[in-house]
């Protein structure tokens, strides 16, 4: 019982850290997805949080049913044509974007805080995470195991700080007070869970097969679904009262963490590094096994090439990646989640 438990939570722990990168951690993804929506933001968070359990679930049990080792392998399932290449093409630009995000991210960080060259700060992210991910799948469970933990407390302290000295700003009356920037918060939603749901499948496979029980995915995947749910709707809500002056920074959470002095910036600032770290091992481990199992390319070597052609993309800025790049991906993820809903009422009776 006790070791189930410990599964779980590492599971959920696994799943939010894949899902929280450079985007979500800095609060840059909530703001150009959510938060310029206004007031009903909140309700696409709930909406995002309930499509991540049932895709999560849906290709967890694909996985575990035919012992899958990479999102090349549901792919191949789901989809063994034309288009399944098509989409498997579509799944590692995906996954090496989302690296190069990350990177990005990691220099634009460092840069507005500490001043550093951006280059520098990637670079710094690339030998960290070099070390975990030659460590393979424990590697990946180790560091999602602290730093999930330590990112969802920061935000909760930050969260309550604000409740307790800042009670006027985060009344429900000035929260409707901001008027929204954009339309369209559906189509934003759909867009935003499909990217993440596709970015994090690349783990959920290898993950679900090596769990190889569909309860611990199934209740993991539900926990960690609320867990990060539960995360953006406090960072949502934290970036709202501070509007508009959020829209000018690269890394709006260091802006709120602000209010209340240099040591809680400089925590957060630790706890974003640590969860756009933990993301970036995770993407280039999914690229990688897939490299592994479809390509026969070693491992170790793989990652090797992953981080060789994220680290310059990364440089074209971290904000331009996001608005860039995010929108077109995420239409394209529909055609890979489709398939998976398809698949799996196909194939219901044997799959449950």
């Amino acid at each position: 019982m006790k070791k189930q438990l410990i599964n779980i939570f590492q599971v959920a722990a696994v799943f939010i850290g894949t899902i929280v990168g450079a985007g979500l951690a800095s609060g840059k993804e909530i703001t150009e997805f959510f938060t310029c929506f206004g007031i009903k933001s909140f309700i696409g968070i709930l909406v995002c949080g309930c499509f991540y359990v049932i895709m999560g679930i849906i290709i967890s049990k694909i996985s575990i049913f035919y012992k899958l080792n990479s999102y090349g392998d549901v792919i191949n399932i789901i989809s063994p044509n034309y288009l399944g290449k098509l989409t498997g093409g579509i799944t590692t630009l995906y996954l090496i974007s989302s690296a190069s995000i990350i990177l990005a991210g990691s220099g634009a960080l460092i840069n507005q805080f500490f001043g550093i060259p951006k280059l520098i700060g990637s670079l710094i992210m690339v030998f960290i995470a070099l070390f975990f991910l030659l460590r393979d799948t424990n590697g990946l469970i180790e560091i999602n195991s602290f730093i999930v933990p330590a990112l969802i407390s920061t935000i909760t302290l930050i969260t309550i700080l604000y409740f307790i000295f800042c009670k006027d700003v985060i009344s429900l009356q000035n929260i409707a007070s901001f008027k929204p920037k954009k339309t369209g918060l559906g189509i934003s939603t759909i867009l935003y869970a499909g990217y993440n749901i596709l970015c994090c499948s690349g783990v959920l496979v290898p993950l679900s097969t090596q769990m190889k029980k569909t309860k611990t995915m199934v209740l993991g995947i539900t926990m960690g679904s609320i867990g990060l749910t539960l995360l953006c709707l406090m960072i949502n809500l934290m970036l709202t009262v501070n509007q508009p002056y959020i829209y000018n920074y690269e890394i709006p959470l260091l802006l709120v963490a602000s209010r209340f002095g240099n040591i809680v910036q400089a925590i957060l600032l630790v706890i974003i590094w640590l969860e756009m770290f933990s993301t970036e091992v995770s993407d280039v481990y999914s690229i990688s096994k897939t490299l592994e199992h479809s390509f026969h390319i070693n491992f170790k070597k793989g990652i090797l090439i992953v981080l060789a052609i994220a680290l310059p993309i990364s440089q074209f800025g971290f904000t331009n990646l996001i608005t860039k790049l995010y929108p077109v991906f995420g239409v394209l993820s529909l055609i890979f989640i489709t398939q998976c809903i398809v698949f799996y009422f196909k194939h219901k009776t044997k799959l449950d």
